[in-house]
């Protein structure tokens, strides 16, 4: 680096410096409580499904095979719980769905909906709707289900066999399985998912976690037919007509953006979220429909983070006909590793986790907890939206104008990871785009950024340490990752 470019270097962090001491830097905690919700003593609840019941109960399954339903989780502050077995010695199910009178879940080997028939609040009733893919006892062989789609659909998405093989039939899939029991190949590509889920539109997402043919964990769009990325278990189109022919294999040590060019099939990931920064093993999927009642975010996409414990939140938008977007830091400190999540219509968030011996930068090995919002409004990036020559930005309050007529104390990177047939993969492709002018909008809560040196198929981190409100209020979280795949 050339001794102007640290001289400038240290003016503009001297500069961020001195601002920042004169504004307010505010907490999470302000914004959003997070409250355990208890669990009684000798139940071990590594909860990876929850579900919201007619009658305001919550229902938890926990990868030990057990459900539970659960009264008093709604209570501030924690009052004392009931709980209720639901049904006990499942096959390590991973996720709920009510629908059409009846709890479903994914278990291991089967999809099964459960009643209770008699009122004592346990399942009598337990209908095997489909096993129709392979299981051959390796301990990654998860499946994880959603709730129902508009069509009665249950989603699945299945792990490959010990996370890098396909040694059992549609591992590697996504599979759904319709409400009279039918089971429908649907996506290809698949390696570790780690929670699957619809955004506000009813498009159903999953995240995959970083490994062979993943650099970075990441946010990816289930569209039908598609291929996600990781050729493992392609071999099994020999099974199915469903979804057309197969898809042709990349080539490892490439870029995502060059194989796509290649693979007609291939769907990028919506969002990466940048290994170590955002997270290390994403998870959990819930839109915001709280219409509100959880804050300023309604419609955005809630993303889980199992190893940090923490939710990213997640500005979709199509490009192209293709999801791309910014991730945005939103909430840490939960107890434990965050897996499961569920969102009720009066913004009480509930939030599952497990340790499950992956580690997690919440301490305990399971835990419970449900996240409210205070009533206060954080200063917040909001969207990050691409435009012709750069991006506009949306921010929840009023920006002070000072504060960025120095497009100096806004600094913006992208990177790429290889994509590979080995584990992850370090940053590459670096570059530093040049932000050229910004221009407040007319609601003074908005900005437009002009950009050169955009680069298809990175992600771009816009830093903004310098930015307030026009009450001198820092942002709460000054950073936005936006993963580009196409240009407008």
């Amino acid at each position: 680096m050339e001794m102007k470019q640290i001289l400038a270097g240290m003016v503009t962090s001297m500069l961020v410096a001195s601002t920042v001491m004169a504004a307010t830097k505010a907490k999470e905690s302000d914004y959003y409580t997070i409250t355990e919700v208890p669990v009684p003593e000798g139940v071990v609840l590594e909860a990876v499904g929850i579900e919201l019941m007619p009658d305001k109960t919550l229902a938890v399954c926990s990868r030990r095979g057990d459900i539970y339903t659960i009264k008093n989780a709604w209570e501030t502050p924690a009052k004392e719980t009931v709980w209720t077995p639901f049904a006990q010695g499942l096959h390590e199910p991973i996720g709920l769905s009510y629908y059409d009178g009846y709890l479903w879940t994914a278990q291991r080997c089967e999809v099964t909906r459960m009643k209770d028939v008699t009122g004592d609040g346990r399942a009598d009733v337990f209908d095997s709707m489909s096993s129709d893919w392979g299981i051959n006892g390796d301990y990654h062989e998860y499946a994880f289900g959603s709730r129902h789609d508009k069509d009665g659909n249950m989603w699945l998405v299945m792990c490959l066999t010990g996370s890098g093989g396909a040694k059992s039939d549609f591992r590697g899939w996504c599979l759904r399985v319709s409400k009279d029991g039918k089971m429908i190949p649907t996506t290809s590509g698949i390696r570790s998912p780690g929670g699957i889920g619809n955004n506000i539109n009813g498009d159903m997402f999953y995240c995959d976690n970083q490994g062979l043919w993943n650099g970075s964990s990441c946010l990816k769009h289930l569209k039908v037919g598609s291929f996600q990325g990781n050729p493992s278990g392609n071999i099994y189109y020999d099974l199915t007509d469903a979804i057309g022919k197969r898809p042709a294999d990349p080539v490892s040590d490439s870029r995502i953006e060059i194989e796509r060019k290649r693979i007609p099939e291939f769907v990028p990931p919506a969002i990466i979220l940048t290994h170590g920064k955002l997270g290390k093993s994403s998870s959990g999927i819930e839109p915001d429909s709280s219409k509100g009642n959880f804050g300023p975010f309604a419609g955005q996409l809630l993303v889980l983070d199992q190893g940090f414990s923490n939710i990213t939140r997640c500005d979709l938008e199509v490009v192209n006909g293709v999801y791309q977007g910014a991730a945005i830091p939103f909430l840490s400190g939960f107890g434990s590793g965050s897996v499961s999540v569920r969102m009720s219509p009066d913004g009480a968030l509930f939030v599952g986790g497990t340790e499950r011996g992956w580690g997690s930068k919440g301490p305990h090995s399971f835990r419970l907890e449900r996240a409210n919002w205070t009533g206060k409004l954080p200063f917040e990036i909001f969207t990050m939206r691409l435009s012709k020559k750069g991006w506009k930005l949306t921010f929840t309050k009023e920006i002070d104008p000072a504060s960025v007529a120095d497009v100096t104390k806004m600094l913006m990177t992208s990177h790429t990871y290889i994509y590979k047939s080995g584990y992850g993969s370090p940053e590459v492709d670096k570059s530093e785009p040049v932000i050229q002018s910004v221009t407040i909008g007319q609601d003074g809560k908005s900005i437009d950024l002009v950009v050169d040196g955009r680069v298809k198929g990175n992600v771009h981190v816009l830093h903004l340490p310098a930015l307030t409100s026009k009450d001198g209020e820092l942002l709460l979280h000054d950073s936005v990752h936006y993963t580009l795949n196409e240009f407008r």
